[in-house]
């Protein structure tokens, strides 16, 4: 009974791309096997469990199971991974919690306050965000170190995106009430996203996109910045890096305020000073965590003492006391505001949950943990609705607040709710205290904080790998800095997207050689040193062959073909006669590709050129025998492996060897 090729290249007798030299076949005929055929149902189900549950069975455990009660209970750990890790919870993981949860709440109280202002919208509400959110986390999410709260970058997009629709100076009531919509709608996006387990609609916006989104998006909240670092008070509503410079240098002359600029400038150097020892003694990161709040304590009583309110110095002024109050009633269920609240939600969703998916992904790799993304969704799209009904604008985990949370010594998801409760204290005692407290240092803050959001590392890195995914890096960042924030998001997904329609158009295709004394073949651009057979020319398809590149890879056969017939000519090589395509890589196939396999097979007979097929996979010979393409070119003419080809058709040049 013949064996099976294996699909991917790992092959029987080793001799094909990929494989390693193995024994020969000591006389036996081993031909290509066809698998069983595959019902339209069974086809389909195989498709929809690839594309949904890709890395994962989530129904394998209830068939373990026989007992009903057991059932139920792994749906409730399902749903709610608390019931799991809480199992195991003991003191001394508490006291790492306690501790971490201590410190990101030092961290954040500041950081809501300004990141309220970059979405235009009331202190409090920012301080709302870390309050009820970082409770239902812990209840749904799978990561033990992302830590919830608001975000610059997706305060500035959500801040951009609804001052267009409302004017919040004006109309600050609807301004907030669509605040909410768009926030509830976040949530049902990411939440939506989980539940149908369709995750991998974010992996369109690539990392290198991200990078370079982040890092125009953290230069234009900088500058931003600068209207509360300099003191100004008439400053644009724009984003674009043009028209807020034109802004800072209209206000020179008469705007500055220099009492403004001492207290921003002194202490933006004590937090970078901080953040740098941070960075260079991992044991003293505490520092950079609680200088924030110690700016913000140490600034405060400053300017109290001294008055410096009166001399010009903005100041925060008021903010509400108590805890969030309900918001169900204020969000848009109709009229004109529900489809551009759902608009501004889905996509400031999408890049909170990019954000917190990536950031999630990089601590679970660092402590080997296993992140399950889909149940990060539900548990961000959860946080998001409840969040909204309670006055909440969307929050996500954060990569800053996240990586302290990291090296405070987290041990549980359960340093989210310590830091509620910390701010929770804040907000019904403590928030008189932050009248004085100068918008200057707010700025301070958020320039210290988005400012390692610029990569430029990564950056290079890209560049060096890849330059179309520098492109990409590089289009979002010029189009975040020079137009606006949701132009550059665009110009990152229609750049990312470009890429996999021209890597899928444009596949790989390359000539192989034999490496001598050897039965291998390999890539000649990569080995110089293979060589090839006389009278053959052996080409691999490294990729899917579809409509939409089907016809290119017939024609850029045909030209390898027509390049290595005169380089033989040239070096007085017999008349070629066969035409090897390694199939190896070749994944999937549909009718286009067959169709132009076809024509490769009519147009090589015209010049006396025989076909053969290498190493075809089970989904492309199964396609191959359906549309009886073996009939066609002959069933000698599909062989098991580039050797096993060369040594049925050409056996001479095998002995050669």
């Amino acid at each position: 009974m013949p064996r099976a090729v294996s699909d991917g290249g790992d092959n029987l007798n080793g001799s094909d791309v990929g494989g390693s030299q193995a024994p020969s076949h000591c006389g036996t005929d081993y031909r290509v096997s066809f698998p069983p055929n595959k019902s339209l149902l069974q086809e389909f189900s195989g498709t929809l469990k690839d594309l949904f549950f890709a890395g994962d069975d989530p129904l394998r455990q209830y068939k373990e199971q026989s007992s009903w009660s057991k059932r139920v209970w792994l749906s409730l750990r399902n749903v709610f991974p608390v019931l799991e890790w809480g199992r195991h919870y003991t003191l001394s993981k508490f006291k790492g919690d306690f501790i971490a949860g201590l410190t990101i709440a030092s961290l954040c109280i500041p950081q809501d306050i300004g990141y309220a202002k970059l979405a235009h919208l009331p202190p409090e509400i920012g301080l709302y965000g870390s309050f009820v959110p970082p409770l239902i986390y812990p209840l749904l999410g799978t990561s033990r170190d992302l830590a919830m709260g608001p975000m610059a970058v997706v305060a500035l997009l959500l801040g951009t995106l609804l001052q267009k629709e409302i004017d919040p100076k004006t109309h600050p009531l609807e301004y907030k009430r669509l605040a909410f919509t768009a926030t509830f709608f976040a949530g049902i996006t990411q939440a939506a996203l989980g539940f149908f387990r369709l995750g991998f609609i974010i992996e369109f916006l690539s990392h290198a996109a991200i990078i370079g989104f982040m890092g125009g998006a953290a230069i234009i909240i900088a500058l931003q910045q600068l209207k509360g670092f300099l003191g100004i008070k008439n400053f644009t509503n724009k984003t674009d890096i043009v028209s807020v410079m034109k802004s800072i240098f209209k206000s020179a002359h008469h705007g500055w305020n220099w009492q403004t600029i001492l207290i921003a400038a002194s202490f933006l150097g004590f937090l970078l000073v901080t953040k740098y020892i941070g960075k260079k003694k991992k044991k003293l990161f505490w520092m950079s965590a609680t200088a924030p709040l110690i700016s913000v304590i140490v600034s405060t009583f400053f300017v109290y003492i001294t008055r410096a309110d009166k001399h010009g110095v903005a100041i925060v002024k008021n903010i509400e006391k108590g805890i969030n109050p309900p918001s169900a009633n204020l969000i848009y269920f109709s009229g004109p505001f529900v489809l551009k609240g759902f608009k501004i939600g889905a996509v400031a969703g999408l890049i909170a949950l990019t954000e917190a998916i990536a950031v999630g992904r990089t601590f679970a790799g660092m402590k080997d943990y296993k992140l399950d993304g889909n149940k990060e969704m539900m548990a961000l799209g959860t946080m998001n609705v409840v969040g909204s009904l309670t006055s909440c604008y969307v929050t996500t985990g954060g990569f800053a607040r996240s990586a302290v949370n990291c090296m405070a010594g987290c041990k549980t998801a359960a340093s989210n709710v310590v830091m509620s409760i910390v701010v929770l204290l804040t907000l019904l005692f403590l928030t008189p205290l932050f009248k004085y407290t100068p918008n200057a240092i707010l700025s301070s803050i958020i320039i210290s904080a988005v400012l390692g959001l610029i990569d430029y590392k990564a950056a290079y890195h890209i560049w060096k790998v890849d330059k179309l995914d520098f492109l990409a890096c590089l289009g979002a960042f010029l189009g975040v800095v020079f137009s606006s924030v949701e132009y550059g998001l665009l110009i990152a997904v229609a750049i990312s997207i470009a890429k996999v329609l021209l890597q899928s158009t444009r596949p790989k295709t390359a000539l192989l050689g034999n490496l001598p004394r050897t039965t291998i073949y390999r890539k000649i651009e990569q080995y110089p040193d293979v060589t090839t057979v006389p009278g053959m020319v052996i080409v691999q398809v490294d990729s899917a062959i579809y409509f939409t590149n089907s016809n290119y890879v017939k024609e850029r056969i045909l030209r390898w073909l027509e390049e290595e017939e005169e380089r033989q000519r040239q070096q007085n090589f017999p008349q070629i006669e066969f035409l090897i395509v390694e199939l190896s890589a070749v994944v999937d196939i549909d009718t286009s590709g067959i169709y132009a396999l076809e024509e490769l097979f009519r147009a090589l007979k015209k010049s006396k050129i025989q076909l053969i097929l290498a190493n075809p996979g089970p989904t492309v010979i199964q396609k191959l025998r359906s549309a009886k393409f073996p009939e066609l070119i002959g069933e000698d003419k599909i062989s098991l492996t580039v050797g096993d080809a060369v040594k049925r058709f050409a056996p001479k040049a095998v002995d050669s060897v």
